[in-house]
């Protein structure tokens, strides 16, 4: 769990995810839309010749829309062979974080957020929500290689199928 994050907001909380996930930041410059898909998933950007479809997170995680800001952000992730862009509202920091400031996710949280938060990181008197991003793609089943957050803070990695 020792490594560089990526932090980002939305709403009002603090958000983290492995950079080893992250290929690139965008400044959100608006999506084309396309009909038919899921209510969080706002549309398609262009990256760097590629097609990539945005989750808006605030939608996902069930916060109320917001029109973007200056600071609205694309953050381009890689699961396997998927990419996709992950639209916050703000995202201007890298930590490096060690495995002793990784925490378990207390059960009601875990619960509520359905599987979106695998874990807590301790930074100072601030609290970072450490993202499932197989679980936010929709894909945990397929690619379940994060490491998971144990009671004792301790994490252990469940290995993949096949």
């Amino acid at each position: 769990m020792n490594g560089l994050y990526i932090v980002f907001k939305v709403a009002e909380s603090d958000y983290a995810i492995s950079a080893e996930q992250v290929l690139q930041l965008e400044s959100f410059s608006g999506v084309t839309a396309v009909p038919g898909t899921l209510p969080h998933v706002t549309g398609i950007v262009q990256v760097r010749g590629r097609i990539v479809p945005v989750v808006d997170l605030r939608l996902l995680f069930g916060e109320p829309p917001t029109e973007a800001a200056l600071d609205t952000r694309i953050i381009v992730v890689e699961l396997g062979e998927r990419t996709v862009g992950l639209r916050v509202d703000s995202s201007r920091e890298v930590l490096k974080l060690a495995s002793e400031q990784f925490h378990a996710t207390p059960s009601v949280v875990s619960d509520r957020s359905r599987g979106f938060v695998r874990g807590v990181a301790r930074v100072g008197p601030r609290l970072l929500m450490l993202l499932n991003l197989a679980k936010v793609l929709g894909e945990e089943e397929l690619h379940d290689d994060s490491d998971h957050i144990l009671d004792d803070g301790s994490a252990r990695r469940r290995a993949l199928p096949g």
